[in-house]
């Protein structure tokens, strides 16, 4: 193969060896994601997994295919995609062909194809079903990207008809405060990302993705409602383990926003009405929670300013990755913003975040 095969090329044997007999649908807003396969094993885990979006009759659909198959071994000439400052494992290669992008992820030879409204991922998709969601939602993201929607990274919560986008610089805990925010009583928007998008009435609507909070064992052990995560052996184990490094460590769980939160409790869109961004740190120093201007406060914008990412698709190749900060600013216009720095205190942060939230529900 070269550098100007095409996806269709590439993916002709592999279709015709495994059959497509399965299928899925799930609904993000408007948007339906039509997940065929060759293995059943794959789509009863996405089943699972996306539980509370289950069901077509979205106005949009996106197609995805996933087939199990072992690593592929295609013949192409990828470029390793270098990691943000800080960040040394190389995860991903990726080429782009005729008509859209490969991406192979180094770790575990997955490999997506997309371009030109075809979606497919090929290789070991059962044992690394995380990062076929992560494939079905970046169409999904893609997907509002393009109908004019800015990428945060952050977290979101929502009470009533109001939502709050948390976010916060690398590390800072955005998705452990969302989820000791729902101990209150709100609804889960969403883990990692949102979009935000602007309405004819000059009002916004943030719109989350469907993907469950990755906690690490800290969060677990100070969030009573999250519990069902971990077993009784991996309690006693990490109790034992000093604050410090358990703030650090790198083991994760999925929490099921059902079976910590109970039912009905995770939606993917409402109106945004605040935003929050965390500049603590972990000293001893008293939490502050401030309101702030960001056209006077631009050094908190990294907090929340998203490159769109390797699988993105661009229309245009000068297109720029990411906005600009105009470009956010604009978008936002006067919402309200609440600074959290000081130390890092997240009972007292969830009660300042839910003041704020009521009082920009007025």
């Amino acid at each position: 193969m070269t550098a100007l095969t095409s996806i269709a090329d590439i993916m002709a044997p592999i279709l015709e060896e495994s059959p497509i007999t399965h299928r899925l649908e799930v609904t993000f807003d408007a948007v339906t994601v039509i997940v065929s396969s060759n293995s059943k094993a794959l789509i009863d885990k996405l089943a699972n997994y996306y539980r509370d979006f289950i069901g077509g009759g979205g106005a949009i659909t996106i197609p995805v295919t996933a087939i199990e198959a072992g690593p592929p071994n295609f013949d192409l000439p990828f470029a390793t995609k270098q990691r943000e400052p800080g960040k040394t494992k190389l995860k991903e290669a990726f080429i782009d062909v005729q008509d859209g992008r490969v991406v192979k992820k180094l770790l575990t030879g997955l490999v997506f194809l997309f371009g030109r409204g075809d979606n497919y991922a090929v290789g070991p998709c059962i044992e690394n079903d995380n990062q076929v969601v992560n494939f079905i939602n970046n169409r999904f993201i893609e997907h509002c990207l393009k109908t004019g929607a800015l990428l945060f990274h952050a977290a979101g919560v929502a009470e009533k008809d109001s939502g709050l986008v948390i976010s916060g610089f690398s590390g800072a805990g955005k998705s452990t405060l969302a989820l000791e925010i729902m101990r209150h009583g709100t609804m889960f928007i969403s883990n990692d990302r949102v979009m935000v998008s602007k309405n004819g009435d000059g009002s916004l609507t943030m719109t989350g993705v469907a993907k469950m909070p990755r906690v690490n064992p800290g969060t677990v052990l100070n969030n009573p409602n999250l519990a069902p995560v971990m077993d009784e052996a991996d309690r006693k184990r990490f109790s034992a383990l000093p604050e410090a490094e358990l703030w650090d460590l790198e083991h994760k769980y999925d929490a099921f926003i059902d079976e910590c939160f109970g039912p009905g409790r995770f939606k993917l869109a409402c109106p945004m009405t605040g935003l929050v961004v965390l500049r603590w740190k972990r000293d001893t120093s008293p939490m502050t929670a401030n309101r702030v201007d960001l056209r006077q406060r631009r050094d908190l914008m990294a907090a929340f300013m998203k490159d769109v990412g390797l699988f993105y698709e661009f229309e245009d190749a000068s297109e720029p990755s990411i906005a600009s900060q105009n470009a956010y600013l604009d978008l936002l216009g006067d919402l309200p913003v609440l600074e959290i720095d000081g130390g890092v205190d997240f009972h007292k942060a969830a009660e300042a975040c839910l003041a704020f939230l009521k009082e920009t529900q007025s």
